[in-house]
């Protein structure tokens, strides 16, 4: 089936790069687990974006199934030049898969995608924009609108401070980008070594070596990525395994001298709490305390 017309590329209208943004590469890690039909979906918005990408790497961290095979062969097969697949032999955990992808993108700004989630159309046009109006800034995010099983149908949003001096203080308590719907500069985030497995941190340590490093950030208080929380987000925040990677997180921070050791406490304290509710008062406490209402 031929999904490109006069149009442009797979059927989508799109407006001329007439403000002459920079071009970007797209960074996406897949694994075994992940449903085909959400990993078709998540590469066809970016497919679908404003400004689209002319370089889309997808990392393989470890051997697939069929299923997931065959979703990223029709769209290598219809496009080999967007397209970069990369396969490792074993799986090598989220940081690490990025890791290996970054150094294959073709552009200095990356757009982080997971393979489960939906970017909106003008979510890499409002990052480039960001990126052309400020030379000096290295990482830039935006809110998310958090989904179960319907992605018309959001619960909540996650919003993440606007200004570079917000998000250093933000990050002294809580994670001050989203992941899922991050830019950045390759060089800046090569520069101080990458991602570092930290126990399903890594993106939360990078962002804070990043700002430890002086680089400038900036996120844009604007939807730009529909997140999928329906598989076992909620459970995963609880449990003593979530509470050992948390301290050693924090542990971290303080070496650091990033937080202080009233700042650790807290940290630790509230995080502690939260972990050790039951399931269904954890959820209650992320949709109305740590998220804003649709």
């Amino acid at each position: 089936m031929d999904m490109k017309n006069g149009n442009g590329v797979y059927g989508v209208k799109r407006r001329m790069n007439s403000q002459q943004l920079p071009d970007y590469s797209v960074l996406m890690s897949v694994y075994a687990k992940e449903r085909p039909e959400y990993l078709k979906e998540a590469i066809q918005s970016i497919l679908d974006q404003t400004i689209i990408t002319n370089d889309f790497v997808i990392v393989c961290d470890g051997p697939l199934t069929s299923e997931l095979y065959n979703v990223l062969e029709i769209y290598s097969v219809m496009d080999p030049d967007r397209f970069q697949i990369l396969r490792l032999e074993n799986n090598q955990g989220l940081g690490n898969a990025l890791n290996v992808g970054m150094k294959f993108c073709k552009n200095e700004l990356v757009a982080r995608m997971d393979s489960d989630d939906i970017s909106l159309p003008y979510r890499c046009e409002r990052q480039l924009e960001k990126f052309k109006s400020n030379p000096e800034l290295s990482l830039c995010s935006g809110d998310i609108a958090e989904f179960e099983t319907d992605s018309a149908r959001p619960q909540c949003v996650r919003h993440v401070p606007e200004k570079h001096e917000e998000i250093v203080k933000y990050a002294k308590r809580r994670n001050p980008m989203n992941h899922m719907a991050v830019m950045y500069k390759k060089t800046a985030v090569e520069d101080i070594g990458g991602y570092i497995e930290i126990e399903r941190n890594e993106d939360y340590y990078l962002w804070v070596r990043m700002l430890q490093k002086g680089y400038v950030s900036a996120n844009i208080n604007e939807i730009l990525v529909k997140a999928r929380v329906g598989n076992g987000m909620y459970e995963r925040r609880g449990g003593w395994k979530y509470l050992r990677s948390i301290v050693k997180l924090q542990k971290e921070f303080l070496r650091m001298n990033f937080i202080s050791c009233p700042e650790f406490v807290r940290n630790c304290f509230l995080r502690i709490i939260g972990s050790l509710l039951p399931l269904s008062l954890r959820k209650y406490l992320y949709h109305r305390r740590l998220r804003s209402s649709i």
